[in-house]
């Protein structure tokens, strides 16, 4: 449903945005658009937007910028060192009250297994969630995992 003659500009604008030595946004911007070449989800160029966030974290470093690259590490190395950058973020309590954080650490967990932490994760995201649709897909979610612990996984 995206318009893609607008995504085509938008690509072409991004490009020439990372001409030089490029700044936050136009980093941003080519993160954008790796996402928007992608066909479906499972065909996104997973490494290039690891490596575009390697460099966003050098050129303005924040935690949502390191949370956002722990997505991407997740992705490409797995969710053991994702959740190695997760831990350091959790000792500086920069983001504790973000939800997405403790989306992203019960979605790793789930992955690796670890269902009671994933499910600890999730209830704690959605305490904090304020937006509707994000509520529910976090409560979707969590009922997921809540039926893995109950099954005995």
């Amino acid at each position: 449903m995206w318009d893609r003659t607008q995504i085509d500009e938008g690509l072409i604008l991004a490009e020439q945005a990372l001409s030089g030595e490029p700044g936050p946004f136009a980093l941003q911007a080519a993160i954008a658009a790796v996402h928007a070449r992608a066909g479906r989800k499972d065909e996104t160029d997973w490494a290039a937007i690891k490596r575009l966030y390697d460099v966003l974290e050098q050129v303005e470093p924040s935690a949502v910028v390191r949370l956002n690259r722990a997505v991407a590490v997740a992705m490409t190395a797995g969710p053991s060192e994702a959740l190695a950058i997760l831990d350091s973020l959790d000792e500086s309590g920069a983001l504790n009250d973000f939800h997405l954080l403790h989306a992203a650490r019960a979605e790793f967990s789930e992955r690796l297994g670890r269902i009671a932490d994933a499910e600890k994760s999730f209830a704690r995201a959605l305490e904090l969630v304020t937006n509707e649709s994000e509520r529910r897909f976090l409560s979707r979610r969590l009922a997921q995992v809540r039926k893995l612990v109950h099954a005995g996984r």
